[in-house]
């Protein structure tokens, strides 16, 4: 496979009506092969190509400590529709491809990583035939466009050098958006505007900033694939999701919680309960009480629980 061997591939899947025939028999594909797939379902072709474009650049501008290559799968009437929304984000090089020598085409000049197929002008085994295409060349190979040769030195330099360039696009864009949002548009925010983060040593990946002392109210960051071991607190919280997401396994009543932007969660005292951080993600908690942690579990075995799942 084209990817970086040493590295796990995880594939985000999604399709609109048109598109989600041939998807789910891509996806039935890549599980056939032991490639892990997120299949997020089918939806309108924009908020299809809008979830897997923002997943698969979380994924390429952040560091997981998993060290897992995340690429996207996306489908919808001619594949087009879902290929404009995945790319408005940096880092998402998503290509309409009808035929194998598109696919080819693709990763090798543009190290593209997100599929868009047709779901009306391709077959199921021409979508098998596109797909394992994609897979398995790797970037700056012979291709259609090279004539099946190796690139010339002059281009082939080109095509490295675009990497670093290309995935600089939308970026400073994106992040005085963000800048912008975040200290001016929202409220919790500014509670922590002046304040330092401060390292969690308890917590591998984590920063806080305390915004009052007691009861303690806080924003807090995770890294993406950051796990917190089970634990519980003296005193209950409440949670809202500001940016990423993450999932929440409460052990004491046997469920778990898939949180994003805008989610709230009370976690009652004494609960233990155990999280996993799929993005950079930042959240504002307060506790009933002043805070406090108890270990249940070590980042192993956490670690350990979660990859059963």
């Amino acid at each position: 496979m084209a990817h970086d061997s040493k590295r796990p591939l995880k594939i985000i899947a999604g399709a609109d009506s048109l598109g989600c025939t041939l998807k789910d028999a891509l996806v039935t594909h890549l599980r056939s092969l032991n490639i892990e797939v997120e299949d997020i379902g089918t939806d309108k072709y924009y908020s299809v190509g809008e979830e897997v474009g923002r997943r698969v650049s979380a994924a390429a501008t952040t560091t997981d400590t998993n060290n897992t290559e995340i690429r996207g799968l996306v489908a919808c009437g001619t594949g087009v529709g879902v290929s404009i929304f995945a790319n408005k984000f940096p880092s998402v090089y998503s290509s309409t491809c009808i035929s194998p020598d598109d696919a080819k085409n693709s990763r090798s000049i543009n190290n593209s990583n997100v599929l868009a197929v047709s779901g009306t002008a391709t077959d199921k085994e021409t979508g098998i035939k596109i797909l394992e295409t994609w897979l398995n060349t790797p970037f700056k190979s012979p291709c259609p466009a090279s004539d099946n040769v190796p690139w010339p030195t002059e281009i082939d330099n080109f095509l490295e050098g675009s990497i670093e360039e290309m995935s600089k696009i939308g970026v400073t864009v994106i992040e005085d958006h963000l800048k912008k949002e975040e200290f001016e548009s929202c409220a919790i925010c500014n509670l922590a505007k002046n304040r330092e983060f401060e390292p969690v040593d308890i917590m591998p990946g984590a920063c806080m900033k305390i915004v009052r002392e007691s009861p303690t109210s806080a924003i807090v960051r995770f890294e993406a694939g950051s796990v917190e071991p089970a634990h519980h607190h003296t005193f209950g919280h409440d949670v809202v999701v500001m940016k990423g997401s993450k999932k929440v396994w409460n052990l004491s009543k046997k469920e778990s919680y898939d949180l994003g932007v805008g989610d709230f969660l009370f976690t009652p005292a004494g609960d233990v309960h155990r999280v996993k951080y799929f993005e950079d993600t930042e959240f504002f908690i307060r506790w009933d009480g002043h805070w406090d942690i108890f270990l249940d579990e070590d980042l192993n075995a956490a670690k350990d629980a979660i990859a059963k799942e």
